[in-house]
């Protein structure tokens, strides 16, 4: 008996051969009507800040944010050395070097899963997306805060914070094309839902370390999670025609 459950032990252990391991060859769509009402509702949102930032109707809203996490008379972080490595962990995910690995290996990954239309969709999502926030800052921008000491280095304009404008981007976007794997709504409903509260916490953290005020990122982050859902919807057809083009087959067959 001893034998042969070990016996049964060590063939569930072998590695399953690559032809019988089942990949999705084409994931399902996401429902583009329900991506255009969310961004219509998050570009309404970013515009709004838009309006109240070039009006100067938000010094009350960014002198409480940047307060918020400050204390003494000299502002220095509440909570501790803990917190504050914590708070810098968390804005990392939104930096140019970390956001462009998770990014390509997100793009990898879904070659590797056969989902092509997805993975130009999300690369496009993050190229245009990338154009879209400089425009942004060069039209509007906006000196960095000095109303607390900064705990961490950031050069440029800071309205809308390139920081919260990437990673509402990056992650929801990721997402959403990640979600097209399942059918199930509470499924994509809850990865979409992750995507945007870890977005938004990564948002908070620059609020947090005092280089942005919290109209920079609430603008930034509505923007970013606006873009997302706008082009789920208006580049499905473009990346769809790209993926099923002979050069989309060569990328999926190169990654193979």
């Amino acid at each position: 008996m001893d034998m042969h459950r070990s016996q049964f032990v060590v063939a569930e252990n072998q590695p399953v051969p690559a032809e019988h391991v089942r990949l999705p060859e084409r994931g399902f769509t996401v429902d583009r009507t329900k991506a255009l009402v969310s961004a219509a509702i998050l570009w309404i949102g970013w515009a709004t800040m838009v309006y109240l930032v070039t009006h100067g109707m938000t010094g009350a809203f960014d002198d409480w944010g940047l307060h918020l996490y400050r204390t003494g008379a000299d502002f220095h972080p509440r909570g501790g050395p803990f917190i504050h490595e914590a708070v810098r962990d968390i804005t990392s995910l939104g930096g140019v070097l970390l956001s462009t690995l998770i990014t390509i290996g997100a793009v990898v990954a879904l070659l590797f899963l056969r989902l092509r239309r997805e993975a130009v969709l999300f690369a496009s999502t993050v190229f245009f997306g990338w154009m879209l926030n400089n425009l942004m800052k060069w039209l509007i921008g906006r000196d960095r805060p000095e109303i607390v000491p900064h705990l961490t280095e950031a050069g440029g304009n800071s309205f809308p914070s390139g920081h919260s404008f990437a990673s509402a981007m990056i992650y929801i976007g990721m997402a959403l094309a990640f979600a097209s794997m399942s059918k199930r709504h509470s499924v994509r409903y809850t990865m979409i839902g992750t995507a945007m509260v870890l977005s938004a916490m990564i948002a908070w953290s620059r609020v947090m370390l005092g280089v942005h005020f919290p109209s920079d990122v609430t603008a930034g982050w509505m923007g970013g999670a606006a873009w997302a859902f706008t082009a789920a919807a208006l580049l499905y057809k473009p990346a769809k025609a790209v993926a099923d083009s002979p050069a989309g087959e060569k990328l999926e067959t190169a990654v193979h």
